[in-house]
């Protein structure tokens, strides 16, 4: 059995040199579609691996409440992502802060509304800039590093905000000396009394963009805009294992207190997404599907080439069965063929799957992701490709007749 398949191997070896061209191509058309989903694949393990380890950084304690949608998922991840008023119709409000920090184990309970509004300082003056409101507890969960001041206190929360590294420049061209100094937001002046460190953050769970940031307390923000629509409740317990037991407890208090209303959601450990993830993912489903499309066209031509392999060699089929070669060998021999054209594109695709995503790193924030199911899957996916795409050539190679093909002539 072994030498057969070495000999079959050495066959196709020879076939494929003999038409380095056209063999060339064939793999190029296999190549493309599995390049195609490589770098999809890279790239959504990618957005994952940061969602996850941003997690990790803050603990694995961490907790977090939103307000569901009662719209399909793919609307309303879209609407998170676009729409300023995607929660206006959220039942979470600023008095379920003291309802979830009566619930035993919860450490820290920070409420997270976002209002985008203008900001004036002494020197510019900026549009549509992301103002959010929380509390004291905020610092406590989520770990931000204050480059320059202090974060909010009990002291200095009155009418003071803190500002993030980016926004800082842009309001005053420096981060050194912006403590002490005053910003204009929806007519009221605020005092800034810290400054935020750069964050290195490219996605962030709780869709936030802390480094364009300006944070204040929440009920100065429920001051300014009439009312505040609250993104979610960022939770910090005591321990991981009381997570379970804090969850159900924390569903109850706030439906007894919403009287029955449910229309949030708790989540925590790999169900905490940012939604902009799950939008990737079903983007990058849907690229996959178009690559998917162009892996078929691939096959499509591996199956065109063996076909015109197939009448080419057509005496050379007569000369193997006349000599004693079953239709069974013929038909292994065209499809390890088949097979090999398919392998080499899946080698050749991988490659430049990986090489497309080390470049598109260079211009991208996010590092290509590398596992052994990626490989695997591009294996599976080639030799699957290449038996479907490849037995049907072989069996009409198989199928000829000894007689009939050994007089043909090329």
């Amino acid at each position: 059995m072994a030498l057969l398949l070495k000999t079959h191997f050495k066959l196709a070896k020879t076939s494929i040199k003999e038409n380095r061209t056209r063999s060339f191509l064939t793999c190029l058309g296999i190549a493309i579609g599995v390049a195609s989903i490589i770098l999809i694949l890279s790239l959504t393990g990618s957005i994952s691996n940061l969602v996850k380890s941003e997690i990790n950084e803050i603990g694995s304690d961490l907790m977090v409440i939103r307000p569901t949608s009662t719209k399909d998922s793919m609307t309303s991840i879209v609407e998170e992502l676009t729409s300023a008023n995607t929660f206006q119709n959220s039942s979470l409000t600023i008095s379920d802060t003291d309802v979830i920090k009566k619930v035993e184990n919860v450490v820290a309970v920070a409420p997270i509304a976002i209002a985008n509004n203008t900001v004036i300082s002494e020197k510019n003056t900026l549009n549509s800039v992301a103002i959010l409101g929380t509390n004291l507890d905020f610092i406590k969960i989520e770990p931000l590093s204050i480059r320059f001041g202090a974060f909010l206190t009990e002291s200095n929360e009155e009418k003071s905000v803190v500002l993030g590294h980016t926004l800082s420049l842009a309001l005053f061209n420096t981060i050194n000396s912006t403590v002490g100094k005053t910003v204009t937001i929806m007519g009221e002046k605020y005092m800034v009394v810290g400054v935020l460190d750069k964050i290195d953050k490219t996605v962030s769970f709780d869709n936030i963009d802390y480094d364009n940031a300006i944070i204040m307390d929440i009920k100065n923000l429920n001051k300014a805009t009439g009312s505040t629509q609250i993104q979610q409740f960022n939770i910090k317990v005591s321990n991981t294992d009381s997570l379970p037991g804090v969850k159900e407890e924390v569903s109850k208090k706030l439906t007894e207190a919403k009287h029955g209303d449910t229309n949030f959601v708790i989540a925590y450990g790999d169900d905490i997404t940012h939604p902009a993830s799950s939008l990737f993912t079903i983007v990058s489903g849907m690229l996959a599907l178009v690559a998917g499309i162009s892996l078929i066209v691939g096959g499509i031509g591996v199956m065109n080439i063996m076909l015109v392999s197939v009448a080419e060699r057509t005496h050379e089929i007569g000369i193997r069965k006349a000599v004693g070669a079953s239709g069974r060998n013929v038909l292994i021999q065209f499809l390890f063929e088949a097979l090999i054209l398919s392998i080499l594109g899946g080698i050749f695709g991988l490659v430049l799957g990986y090489i497309l995503a080390f470049l598109l790193s260079t211009v991208t924030p996010f590092t290509p992701y590398i596992s052994w199911e990626i490989v695997a899957i591009t294996f599976l996916t080639t030799i699957i490709i290449g038996i479907i795409f490849g037995i049907y050539p072989a069996v009409k190679a198989a199928s000829k007749d000894s007689i009939e093909s050994l007089k043909h002539y090329r």
